[in-house]
């Protein structure tokens, strides 16, 4: 990688959209400290996470590069799976809503899509297994879209390389946010914790905080010896919370994904990622991570943002003339 003539002396901007979200869950970490279950942990977790952009930071300085420049993206988007978690331990101060959300389902569907769409396709013999694979992959190709979608826009188009990460992350940020003020964990929490028997009689009890001290959740329906039904299982095993259920954050930034993937002008990246994107919309309510609503929800509030965000950063997008230069 050749060293940069001219490096940047600022924070990127990913950074400075966490460094956003880490001051504001900080402030409600500080004002709610006797409520929060694990207050020193979460503040030292964000002092670590500090010291680790800075340090990525003082490295870039010594070689800036492309990949020291890639090097600080990625690390941010891993730390995801750090901040995520970190919405449960701030939004289990606050009463459990899925009680509303479910009753909201009820009213729209006349049913419970999430508890009849897996019964439904829950069905034996190859077909059936072939189709719970089908939605398992979907779910289970969260994290490989954004990473094929940040590293395209690396080696493709790296002049908008800063520019697109920053939407997803902030776009994961305001979702974040979200979670931590409106507690609604979805339906393979809540129905574990109510029981199928009172769900399919129409009954939604509220169980106040109840997920404070309960984790336990719904297996994933279907086919239980395919490859990514353990995948999916695996991963509900390592970091599933109850937490993040309205809207849907999966279909959200997966729309946002397809945004970029149509702003970038390319078909071939637009149309590898669509199969992907219509099994996860799907499956974020087949495996009972979502209500129907959250999935709709999530694709509102997907395209909101994308929008949003491009309109209020049009000004950090290169110009057309640049863009003609570098493909020439």
């Amino acid at each position: 990688m050749m060293i940069e003539s001219k490096p940047s002396k600022n924070l990127f901007a990913v950074e400075w959209a966490m460094i956003a979200y880490l001051v504001l869950t900080t402030l409600v970490i500080v004002f709610c400290y006797t409520k929060v279950q694990n207050p020193e942990a979460m503040l030292w977790g964000r002092v670590r996470i500090l010291f680790t952009t800075a340090a990525l930071y003082a490295v870039y300085r010594m070689v800036p590069c492309r990949l020291t420049r890639l090097a600080r993206v990625v690390v941010q988007v891993a730390l995801l799976s750090w901040w995520y978690p970190d919405t449960y331990e701030l939004n289990r101060m606050f009463p459990n809503l899925d009680h509303i959300f479910a009753t909201w389902e009820q009213q729209l569907f006349g049913c419970q899509p999430a508890l009849l769409f897996s019964q439904l396709t829950s069905f034996g013999g190859v077909g059936g297994g072939l189709f719970s694979e089908l939605m398992d992959l979907g779910y289970a190709s969260y994290y490989p879209m954004i990473a094929v979608v940040i590293l395209y826009y690396f080696f493709r188009r790296y002049d908008e390389f800063l520019h697109a990460s920053f939407v997803v992350m902030a776009s994961f940020f305001l979702f974040y946010v979200i979670f931590v003020f409106l507690p609604v964990v979805g339906p393979t929490f809540y129905y574990q914790a109510v029981g199928l028997d009172t769900i399919m009689q129409g009954v939604f009890p509220n169980v106040g905080d109840y997920f404070n001290h309960h984790t336990e959740c719904l297996p994933s329906p279907g086919y239980t010896d395919g490859f990514f039904y353990h995948l999916v299982e695996n991963a509900k095993a390592a970091g599933e919370r109850p937490t993040a259920a309205f809207p849907s954050s999966h279909v959200g930034i997966s729309t946002i994904l397809m945004f970029l993937a149509w702003h970038a002008r390319d078909r071939r990246l637009l149309f590898i990622l669509l199969p992907f994107y219509v099994l996860l919309c799907f499956s974020t309510v087949y495996i009972q991570a979502h209500y129907a609503i959250d999935a709709l929800a999530g694709l509102v509030t997907g395209a909101v943002f994308y929008f949003v965000l491009m309109y209020l950063t049009a000004d950090a997008q290169p110009s057309k003339q640049t863009v003609r230069k570098r493909k020439s």
